[in-house]
């Protein structure tokens, strides 16, 4: 499959892919690169095209892009005491607090 051809996509990995690139277009990433990232993306997830004669026909996806994000989550949280994340929630609140008395 040369590249940019899509032909060996499913319906359905290309409304992944559009809906991928239209959510980072709408955080700010160019047309271009938001296209890029959503493929990649899609292969990352699928294993590339999956009709006849793509990478990957027939095998399931664990969908590992969409998961990723929870891979780091609660690194930071769970190394400190309950004291240290009690004091950070209050700097955080403080900060809250300060940020909207500035805006008002």
């Amino acid at each position: 499959m040369s590249q940019g051809d899509k032909s060996k996509y499913t319906d359905k990995q290309k409304r992944k892919a559009e809906h991928i690139a239209g959510s980072y277009e709408a955080r700010g990433v160019p047309e271009n690169e938001a296209e890029a990232r959503a493929w990649a993306t899609v292969n990352k997830d699928d294993g590339g095209g999956k009709k006849p004669g793509g990478s990957g026909r027939g095998k399931a996806t664990g969908h590992p892009a969409a998961h990723k994000g929870g891979e780091s989550g609660g690194k930071a949280s769970a190394g400190r005491t309950a004291a240290e994340r009690s004091a950070s929630a209050r700097k955080a609140a403080a900060t809250r607090k300060a940020n909207a008395a500035a805006r008002a």
